[in-house]
């Protein structure tokens, strides 16, 4: 019964094109309890993309408020590592253990982050052209995987160097982005953020 409902909602879930879609199918979720549990995000989404995935946990790390709840940082970095790493391997489908899919975020600070956002995020849209889509092919998406790998390593000391986390997200929602609109400029800005980001993290632990 539960692979049938996992299925409709699968079937039913129109993947997110750019970020405006995205930010709209996270606010369109009603949540009477307060709090938006992370598998209710996924079902909103859709949970067989690499790009519409990569681009949650990006946004969700960058969203003004959102991101600089203690722990938030830590938990996408678990869901970028298990995405990336199950992408590197050559899964089809990405599998989430339940205690990931069910962690939850406070709704209201969720809506406040989203509304802040919009705004450039409409700006952000408008540059999302097709172009050295070489970036996004099959090759391109390993190295991006890669990439994001070692941003979830060095997200959990983030938490504690103010800002690198919200770099971090900037980082994996350009990553997202470029996959989802095959604009392999975007890859290139988000390898420089990741060189970047990293670099900030090693100077802070040394």
């Amino acid at each position: 019964m539960r692979a049938s409902r996992d299925k409709a909602t699968d079937e039913s879930t129109s993947e997110p094109r750019n970020l405006i879609e995205l930010m709209q199918a996270i606010d369109a979720i009603d949540t009477p309890s307060g709090r938006i549990r992370f598998d209710e995000v996924l079902d909103a989404i859709g949970r067989r993309a690499f790009g519409p995935l990569l681009l949650l946990a990006g946004f969700i790390t960058m969203l003004p408020i959102v991101g600089d709840i203690p722990g938030v940082p830590t938990l996408m970095a678990l869901f970028t590592l298990l995405v990336c790493g199950q992408l590197l391997l050559g899964r089809r489908t990405f599998w989430l253990p339940a205690w990931l899919r069910n962690r939850s975020l406070p709704s209201d600070k969720l809506h406040r982050g989203l509304k802040w956002m919009y705004r450039p995020a409409k700006w952000i849209d408008r540059l999302l052209h097709q172009r050295i889509t070489v970036l996004t092919g099959r090759v391109g998406i390993r190295f991006t995987a890669a990439a994001c790998l070692l941003i979830a390593l060095s997200m959990p000391p983030m938490e504690f160097i103010p800002f690198t986390a919200n770099l971090a997200g900037a980082a994996l929602t350009l990553f997202g982005l470029s996959i989802m609109a095959r604009d392999g400029v975007l890859a290139i800005i988000g390898f420089v953020i990741t060189g970047l980001s990293l670099g900030v993290v090693l100077v802070n632990l040394l």
